[in-house]
């Protein structure tokens, strides 16, 4: 079975598609010792190195759900250089990844797992899913729609 590479890449933990596609544009990745274009097709027969590290398909792992109470000061994003970013924070043993995302000064339920088909079907503006959020304001009038609505 054919799969697009930075899928390939991303199922097998290395990095997300989005960075995937980064390091294929930057010539770092190969396939079958050529130079990997953004967009080609691999099947497990082809031999995918990053640098000079091969990479391998995952066997179908278990998949992840986690439903998470963030804190506020958490930062939901996996850039390493963010001191407070939520994988650290969580320190899963496998990659995973957030469904959404909740601000830096905010607190509650975020989504975490290890599949991305499921964080691309929850997130795609196509599939019309509604946001709802509550928001406490400690005492403040806030604006919902025509009403100021005193908390």
């Amino acid at each position: 079975m054919e799969i697009r590479l930075n899928k390939f890449l991303s199922e097998a933990g290395v990095c997300s598609r989005r960075e995937a596609d980064r390091l294929i544009e930057s010539g770092q990745v190969t396939v079958d010792g050529k130079r990997a274009e953004t967009g080609m097709k691999v099947t497990e027969a082809n031999i995918v190195r990053v640098g000079k590290k091969e990479v391998r398909p995952k066997g179908k792992d278990e998949m992840v759900l986690l439903a998470v109470n963030k804190p506020v000061g958490i930062v939901c994003t996996e850039e390493k250089r963010e001191k407070n970013n939520i994988i650290d924070f969580l320190k899963y043993p496998t990659r995973i990844t957030y469904i959404g995302r909740l601000d830096k000064d905010s607190s509650g339920l975020i989504l975490l797992t290890n599949n991305g088909d499921l964080v691309n079907e929850c997130l795609r503006v196509e599939n019309g899913h509604e946001k709802e959020y509550i928001v406490r304001n400690h005492g403040s009038w806030i604006g919902m729609g025509n009403e100021l609505r005193r908390l």
